[in-house]
């Protein structure tokens, strides 16, 4: 019997993350060469590997945990090849995925609530809004995780039942930046416990959020993150990409792709991670649609000796024309989830020569490259890089020319 004639054989792993037989069953949890027995358990095969935390199957930050290196680097690439293929296109060149090692991730959101007599701090459950009180954590910095036990204590004591709190964290220059979202100091007493705790934890910065926007109780000097070699002030809640070697590896191949253009453009440039990453004698025009971050990048270009035009512009409402797009020798994009379609529709009828884009949505990316390559664009290369390790989650960096 064949392994593709085996109806209770697992092949591979879907898109959301469940094993499938030949016959087209979906298994969660499983993995490659699996096997069903006659009751419908599972046998596990070569590629299933025991889970290294205890919270795997019930805790929603992780599912393939149960994967073991190989078939997790091919589910990546399947992701990302099944998508194009299903657009009918291929690169010439799809890389082996780069995947960020375990505890690198610098940045979480959590949730935290009091339930009963129970506290409980940690991530959303899978496929439910029950919250696992986090004991160990196998992806976040230890930067990070060090702080769960302390604020654990520290929340409980500040918590109302049944009011959820969000809790997100950030790895920048100066430590570890907290906001306490859906929360209120009640007063000076909790005002001075907030900076206390702050303070005895060595926390970069310390901000609360009762619903009218973050209100900083804490920050001794000001919060930066560096990109690009330079110091950049961290609005509150900005997008930061989720691990450092993850970021690394996207930068690289974008400046594979660009390589020495003249001119370049930025699009959906946030706090700069691309923009700052380009040669000093490279002129830049960034665009973002967040002010804050846009502001706090404009600010650092004004301090560098970079050539870096900024503008506030919302690319979705108002993307760039052909016209204007024709003066750059390169464009960079980084748009959200949802991709890009109103801006790659100008891009297609462009002359710019030359194309990277970052995406962090398979289906999107290939929608939009479509677009592309049926304007003439060729499809050079894709690295597929897995800054969230054990996730469904692939990001993309793409390389076009005309």
């Amino acid at each position: 019997m064949t392994a593709t004639s085996d109806p209770d054989l697992i092949l591979r792993v879907a898109a959301k993350g469940d094993g499938v037989t030949s016959d087209g069953r979906h298994i969660a949890f499983s993995a490659p060469l699996d096997r069903l027995n006659e009751e419908g358990g599972l046998i596990k095969g070569p590629h299933h590997v025991d889970p290294p935390c205890q919270h795997f199957q019930s805790c929603g930050g992780c599912n393939l945990q149960h994967l073991d290196d190989e078939s997790y680097s091919q589910f990546l690439i399947d992701r990302v090849a099944y998508a194009l293929e299903g657009q009918g296109l291929k690169a010439e060149l799809l890389h082996p995925p780069q995947i960020s090692q375990p505890k690198t991730r610098i940045r979480a959101s959590l949730r935290a609530a009091k339930l009963g007599d129970q506290f409980k701090l940690g991530f959303s459950g899978a496929g439910s809004h029950r919250i696992i009180d986090l004991k160990q954590c196998e992806i976040m910095a230890p930067e990070m995780f060090a702080l769960m036990a302390p604020l654990r204590n520290f929340l409980k004591k500040a918590a109302r039942r049944k009011h959820d709190m969000n809790i997100e964290m950030t790895l920048v220059d100066q430590g570890v930046d907290l906001l306490i979202g859906n929360y209120e100091p009640d007063g000076l007493e909790q005002r001075e416990a907030l900076s206390d705790f702050a303070q005895s934890n060595g926390l970069a910065r310390l901000s609360v959020d009762g619903g009218y926007g973050p209100e900083t109780q804490w920050e001794p000097e000001p919060v930066t993150v560096t990109l690009g070699g330079t110091a950049i002030s961290f609005p509150h809640s900005c997008f930061l990409q989720p691990t450092r070697d993850g970021q690394k590896t996207l930068v690289s191949a974008m400046l594979e792709t660009v390589g020495e253009a003249r001119l370049v453009a930025d699009l959906f440039a946030g706090l700069g991670t691309f923009t700052l990453a380009l040669a000093e004698d490279q002129k830049v025009y960034a665009a973002e649609g967040a002010r804050d971050a846009i502001g706090a990048l404009k600010m650092a270009a004004n301090h560098s000796t970079r050539q870096i035009f900024c503008e506030h512009r919302d690319l979705f409402r108002r993307p760039l024309s052909a016209e204007e797009l024709n003066r750059f020798n390169a464009v960079i994009l980084d748009p959200p989830r949802a991709g890009a379609r109103d801006q790659i529709m100008q891009l297609a009828q462009s002359e710019v020569e030359k194309i990277c884009y970052i995406s962090c949505n398979p289906a999107s990316f290939a929608r939009d490259a479509k677009q592309l390559c049926d304007a003439g664009y060729k499809l050079r290369q894709v690295w597929p890089v897995g800054q969230f390790l054990w996730s469904t989650h692939v990001e993309i960096v793409s390389s076009f020319t005309r």
